[in-house]
């Protein structure tokens, strides 16, 4: 806890004056960022710092796996739902990006069953992308992996499109879906193209 408390400090003393105004703009006008991004939980893998975003910049959903399960209003909870309904609805953002991940522990699991300790929630959301594993079960078992994880990507993307209010901000033009991929290892960020395929940003 003390690390977060220093953290914190140095934050205040360091970045707080450079900042301040950027933050009482927001503070008053509230946010109003154009770009949602749904990651993932891990710890190696932050939007702001990737995209080098300032506060209010980037709306973010992160969970495991970069998942979105498809469209399902009924009384269970749905926190990535309710997040994505928020920034389209409400927040009115203009484009949403999908960001998976090289080396992603969800996706492991997906492809070889969550760990023993982690059966009683992650088990169960991974399966939101099943049919991606379906997808790359002929791949060479070197490329699984990370075969998995673009297939994960695009399989969210597909799910977003189930949102009726998503799909019709996508037909009216005010709204974009965008798949990436980033590298933990190597730092290299791939953008999804119109043919599914990925490539260097």
């Amino acid at each position: 806890m003390q690390r977060l408390i220093e953290g914190y400090r140095r934050f205040r003393e360091e970045t707080w004056p450079q900042q301040r105004a950027r933050y009482e703009a927001l503070a008053a006008a509230g946010q109003a960022p154009e770009t949602l991004v749904i990651a993932c939980s891990d710890s190696r893998v932050d939007p702001a710092v990737i995209f080098s975003a300032a506060p209010g910049e980037l709306f973010v959903v992160r969970n495991v796996a970069n998942l979105v399960p498809p469209y399902m209003p009924d009384a269970a909870f749905h926190g990535t739902s309710a997040a994505l309904e928020f920034a389209v609805r409400v927040l009115q953002v203009k484009r949403v990006v999908v960001m998976g991940h090289a080396q992603c522990g969800g996706i492991r699991a997906l492809l070889e069953g969550a760990p023993p300790e982690a059966k009683d929630f992650v088990a169960g959301w991974i399966q939101i992308a099943a049919r991606a594993r379906e997808r790359v079960l002929r791949c060479d078992p070197a490329e699984r992996q990370e075969e998995c994880e673009r297939e994960a990507i695009r399989l969210t993307l597909e799910n977003l499109m189930t949102f009726p209010w998503v799909a019709q901000a996508v037909a009216e033009g005010r709204l974009t879906l965008h798949g990436m991929h980033f590298g933990v290892a190597t730092g290299r960020l791939l953008q999804m193209d119109s043919s599914g395929g990925f490539v260097v940003v």
